[in-house]
Order: structure tokens, then C-alpha cells, then sequence
């Protein structure tokens, strides 16, 4: 989902750079003049001799109402506080990439996360009692901390089912992934039928 926001952002923020771009080729060049066309809407400069912001307050910014000092502050707050966000998600993030799984051969393995996460998924939805796992790995000061979603069957025991899960799946997880220790967090409900 992370990349799926990030060229979602990078896409918007290219087309709004390269539509500010061509709005400042198209009155320095003084192309609306030379070629002869109209514009929609009157860009705040004529010419190539002309800057888009003088020494001078502007004439809106002194007759301006309320809320187009609103506008003109909280927009560029609002873009601020996105941009902000955007970076910590991109230095911070929860979940890493890959994991070092030992292949048992004195070598180890390089694997995806969401690998080790579908194999973990896989052997607790092989426990007696457990209809659909969803395991979700994460970063912690600790260490790494495996998320776990598990429909459990009328019939099962959550106790039993909870034992399995440490002492087969996770522990597993925990022994192929060479960690030291492997917390979870295990939420259990219904299965539906």
C-alpha cells in the first residue's frame, strides 16, 4: 500500500510541478502575445519583465476576506503537514522488507516478509480447530512482532489452539528466521459459517 501512495503522491506532485512549469514558460517566453491565443484564466504576469510577486502587498492580500487568509495559511499548512507525514512514513516504516531465513545448509536465505508471512498463515491454518489465519510481521524495539488474525471453529478450543500456534507456528517462524525471540499478537474470533 506504502508504494501505491508513493506514486500516487510523486504522480500528483509531477503534474502540478510540470502545470506551475509551463505556466511560467508560457508568460516568460510572452508566448500569449507572440502566438496569439487567450487563456482561461489571467496569469498575474504579462510579459517576460514582469515578476509574479513585486515588492509590494498584492491588492487581494489587503482587501481579502477572511477566509482567503484562511485559504492562503492553511493550504500551504495543510501541504506541509502531508509532506511531513509522507517523509516519516518513508524513513519509518513497520514492517520490513526482508527477513534472513537459515536454509540449514550454513547458508541463509534472503525472503520476502510476505513469504514467511503466508507460510506462518499456512501451518496455523493447518491446526485442528483454526479456519483462516492472517499473519502480519513488524519491527519493535525488540526485536520482530508477528500480528496474528485467526477465525477459530465452534468447536475448538481457544486455550489448545493458542498453545499449537506458539509451540508449532510461530516457533517455527521463530527457528527459521534465526530470531532470538518472535513476540505476537493473537486475535481470535468466530469463524463464520
Amino acid at each position: 500500500m506504502l508504494t501505491v501512495a508513493n506514486r500516487i503522491l510523486l504522480g500528483l506532485l509531477g503534474l502540478a510541478l510540470l502545470v506551475l512549469g509551463l505556466a511560467a514558460l508560457l508568460g516568460g517566453l510572452d508566448l500569449q502575445r507572440r502566438w496569439g491565443f487567450d487563456l482561461p484564466w489571467n496569469p498575474p504576469w504579462d510579459g517576460p519583465d514582469e515578476v509574479l510577486l513585486g515588492r509590494g502587498e498584492p491588492a487581494w492580500w489587503r482587501e481579502a476576506d477572511w477566509w482567503r487568509w484562511l485559504l492562503a495559511i492553511g493550504v500551504p499548512a495543510a501541504v506541509l503537514l502531508l509532506a511531513l507525514w509522507w517523509l516519516s512514513a518513508q524513513l519509518w516504516r513497520q514492517r520490513p522488507d526482508t527477513v534472513l531465513v537459515d536454509s540449514g545448509d550454513g547458508y541463509g536465505a534472503l525472503v520476502r516478509t510476505r513469504t514467511l508471512e503466508d507460510a506462518v498463515a499456512e501451518e496455523t491454518g493447518t491446526l485442528p480447530g483454526a479456519e483462516r489465519a492472517r499473519v502480519r510481521l513488524g519491527r519493535r524495539r525488540s526485536g520482530v512482532r508477528a500480528r496474528v488474525a485467526l477465525a477459530v471453529a465452534a468447536h475448538a478450543g481457544p486455550a489448545e489452539i493458542l498453545q499449537r500456534l506458539r509451540d508449532e507456528a510461530l516457533e517455527h517462524a521463530r527457528d527459521s528466521a534465526g530470531l532470538d525471540e518472535l513476540t505476537a499478537e493473537v486475535r481470535l474470533r468466530p469463524a463464520r459459517r
